[in-house]
């Protein structure tokens, strides 16, 4: 892993509107992400977990400038890319892709597979026509497939094909960044362990770079080398892997963790149930916006937001009481761990 930060984000804030009336006047905002800043290592897996409508995919899709943020920056490789006009931005997209959630719906349904893994290439001038052929069979064969399916259509694969239709449209460009958005919540287990090898593979080959979005922190425990935790648009914990899950300090990560499966029968985990549902993104609680679900809340966490603070090396929390709700893990014979 490469010790140079390749992105960085500070204070990024994505803010929707919400219209009403004849003269579609702004009534009020849907703050997907607010005021969120973290760094990525050159080499490295980040994965970003949390709760459906905590702004996971949006958080990635604004990275990518898919969405224009609403305040805040964006840095990659060094340059900051939130204010860039399209036209300069354009030659840096190769340097960024994306892996979509719905391998289906992100393949063109009128387009050949070749033609839609050749159509970055084409974009960007790379190779001659007979090398971007001859590399459209080279890719699909690292991914698992035969390069005689580069004529093929989207509609004449499965979804664990299509997914690696995706992927392998991602890698054409040799590109220094991926985000992976739940690239693996719609396939079967077994097909779902092949495509988190296949990208573990290629992050080695191709000296990658990883946002891995996902709500599955079981994925995230194979793959990522860090965690960040988001809570309806805010960070509220970033930790090393092995930290995150053997000692989360934050109340809804201990929450996250504790409903993770554990493959051993007598190995015993006090699932945590939280109370009510996430609060609207449009009218976020005082405070800590996790203070209405919180099992630990003190009076503090209901008026005064937490600010995201390094409470050890590489540990991140946004909480006034780190550490106070623990992770029971208990064997069946009742000895504690």
């Amino acid at each position: 892993m490469s010790s140079a930060v390749i992105l960085k984000v500070e204070n990024l804030k994505k803010y929707f509107p919400i219209r009403a009336g004849v003269f579609r006047k702004v009534i009020a905002w849907v703050k997907a992400v607010d005021g969120v800043s973290f760094e990525v290592l050159g080499g490295e897996s980040l994965g970003i977990v949390g709760e459906s409508g905590c702004g996971k995919s949006t958080l990635g899709m604004t990275i990518l400038r898919l969405y224009e943020p609403t305040e805040g920056k964006i840095f990659f490789n060094g340059q900051e890319i939130s204010g860039l006009p399209f036209a300069r931005l354009r030659p840096i997209r190769k340097d960024m892709q994306m892996i979509f959630q719905d391998p289906f719906s992100s393949l063109n349904p009128r387009m050949s597979i070749g033609a839609i893994i050749e159509e970055g290439m084409a974009v960007h001038g790379m190779y001659s026509p007979r090398e971007r052929s001859s590399k459209v069979q080279e890719i699909l064969e690292r991914v698992g497939l035969s390069g005689n399916y580069a004529r093929r259509y989207p509609h004449e694969f499965s979804g664990g094909q299509r997914q690696r239709i995706g992927i392998a449209r991602a890698i054409a460009l040799c590109p220094r960044l991926i985000i992976a958005d739940e690239a693996v919540s719609s396939l079967d287990v077994s097909i779902r362990s092949q495509i988190l090898n296949l990208m573990s593979e290629l992050k080695e080959e191709y000296n990658l770079t990883y946002l891995f979005i996902s709500h599955d922190l079981a994925v995230v425990k194979q793959i990522c080398d860090r965690v960040l935790v988001m809570y309806l648009g805010k960070i509220v914990e970033i930790a090393g892997k092995k930290d995150l899950f053997s000692r989360p300090l934050h109340p809804y990560t201990v929450a996250l963790v504790s409903a993770v499966p554990v493959p051993d029968p007598d190995y015993k985990v006090d699932r945590i149930i939280l109370k009510g549902d996430v609060p609207s993104p449009i009218n976020p609680p005082s405070g800590c916006r996790f203070h209405p679900r919180c099992p630990v809340v003190q009076d503090i966490c209901r008026e005064v937001e937490p600010s995201l603070r390094e409470i050890q090396e590489g540990r991140w929390v946004a909480c006034h009481f780190p550490g106070s709700l623990g992770l029971k893990r208990t064997k069946e014979v009742g000895v504690e761990c």
